[in-house]
This record gives structure tokens, C-alpha cells and sequence, in this order.
């Protein structure tokens, strides 16, 4: 699996706006805790397929992540109708990924 970090965020506003469930993943291309999450993220979206997932590229003066207070990556935030619900800070396995799309997503 591939992992690219979109540069062009959505706004805050964007996210806010969201309605249901959705997931905000911060890191960047080159970082190797980014990369070695990707296949944990992937295995604990199967069931969750429906949910929408914004990769975010984020570092020094994006202001998406500062707005969501991020100190490491990759950083998930999963979103209920624009609000965060729960995070999960470099995932270690897919358990703690799964974890928090039950708490925004029924499979």
C-alpha cells in the first residue's frame, strides 16, 4: 500500500462541516512510523470501508494540524459529524485502530 500525504488539507471548516463518521490521518510521505502504519490502517479498515479517510500532510505551519493540537505522526483522529471523538498516536496494531472506528462507525 501506498502512502501519500495530501499537501492541499481541508480547512477546519471542511472538517467541522463533515457529517458522520470519518477519519483524519496526520504524518507525511517520508516518515517511517507513517509508513509502517499503513498496513495496521489498512487490515483494520476492512468493515469500515464506508467511512472517508483524509491523509493529511502535515509539519512546521500547517495550520490543520495545529488546530488539532498534533505532536506525532502518524496521528489519527476519528470524527463523528465534524468532532473529534477519538485518537490513536502511532498505533503499535490494528486493534487499537479498530477500537476507534467502532466508536464513530458500525460495520
Amino acid at each position: 500500500m501506498e502512502t501519500v500525504y495530501k499537501e492541499a488539507a481541508p480547512t477546519r471548516a471542511d472538517i467541522d462541516a463533515l457529517q458522520g463518521a470519518a477519519l483524519l490521518e496526520f504524518g507525511t510521505n517520508w516518515c517511517g512510523y507513517c509508513r509502517s502504519a499503513q498496513p495496521l490502517l489498512a487490515q483494520a479498515y476492512h468493515g469500515y470501508e464506508q467511512v472517508p479517510h483524509f491523509k493529511v500532510e502535515d509539519g512546521p505551519g500547517r495550520v490543520l494540524g495545529r488546530s488539532f493540537r498534533v505532536k506525532l505522526w502518524p496521528t489519527l483522529i476519528f470524527l463523528r459529524d465534524g468532532k473529534e471523538v477519538a485518537r490513536v498516536v502511532r498505533p503499535e496494531d490494528a486493534d487499537e485502530i479498530i477500537e476507534g472506528f467502532e466508536q464513530i462507525a458500525k460495520p
